[in-house]
């Protein structure tokens, strides 16, 4: 096999609580993972050189700041691979939208090229590189629905019951070091058990931090937290309410071009 087409599906974190902050500067977490069908496409083609290409039409993002370049140098580096690859990649996921696309893509270029370098690399070591892109990369590794602690990496899985989501994007691409940097953020909140969560407990405490940075974010909140209970997904931008069926979500939809957000 020389050529793989997979598509990376995004996540809404349906919680996010933060319970201290590490001497590095990193921030402990506490947060659910879901997995929702919106999708990015990338497509991998194997080259004999080790030469890595992207092809990204609909992706503002420098190639080398991408972070499934980024995934695949550090696999090529890692298991010493003389080959490369051409990657082409499809964009629907919302840049900074809280929704880990590029995650998502960088966990599934890890996963590709392990299949096609034939490396055969176990989920936990392609996990373990993973965490060095980003903290929701392994999530994405393991594929399936987790509660997390730590930076985000350390998961437990969870057996969610479906639902039907509605997420609006309010067309800003938020900063998640803003956020995370922002002297109002709480830091210190108790911790949030699964079974608490599971319960119903649990928010997204960015959100206020996110609401005074990007008031597009606050009135789609707003918006939205009148028909049911509205949440940010990560840092932000994009909004979301669980609903019964998919007739209530779809009927819901239909409204918001008519709504004036701003």
């Amino acid at each position: 096999m020389d050529c793989l087409s997979i598509e990376t599906p995004a996540k809404l974190n349906l919680v996010l609580n933060i319970t201290g902050r590490r001497a590095d500067g990193y921030h402990l977490l506490e947060t659910a993972f879901q997995f929702i069908d919106w999708y990015d496409y990338l497509e991998f083609t194997v080259t004999r050189d080790a030469v890595l290409q992207r092809h990204a039409d609909n992706s503002d993002i420098p190639p080398e700041s991408d972070l499934v370049i980024r995934a695949a140098r550090q696999l090529q580096a890692h298991a010493g691979v003389r080959r490369g690859a051409i990657i082409c990649i499809d964009k629907r996921i919302p840049i900074g939208g809280g929704l880990g696309g590029g995650s998502s893509d960088a966990a599934a270029c890890l996963l590709a090229l392990n299949q096609l370098w034939q490396l055969n690399y176990s989920l936990d070591q392609l996990a373990e590189i993973g965490l060095t892109l980003g903290a929701d990369v392994p999530v994405f590794i393991r594929g399936r629905a987790a509660w997390a602690t730590g930076l985000g990496e350390q998961l437990i899985p969870l057996d969610l019951p479906e639902a039907c989501y509605l997420v609006i994007d309010p067309g800003v691409q938020v900063s998640t070091a803003a956020v995370f940097n922002a002297e109002e953020l709480t830091r210190d909140n108790d911790p949030l058990t699964i079974r608490a969560f599971l319960r119903g407990a649990g928010g997204n405490v960015c959100e206020p931090v996110a609401r005074r940075q990007y008031s597009e974010v606050g009135a789609v909140l707003d918006w939205l937290g009148q028909f049911a209970t509205a949440r940010m997904s990560g840092t932000g931008g994009c909004v979301f309410a669980a609903f019964d069926s998919l007739n209530q979500a779809e009927a819901l939809k239909s409204k918001i071009k008519k709504a004036m957000f701003y």
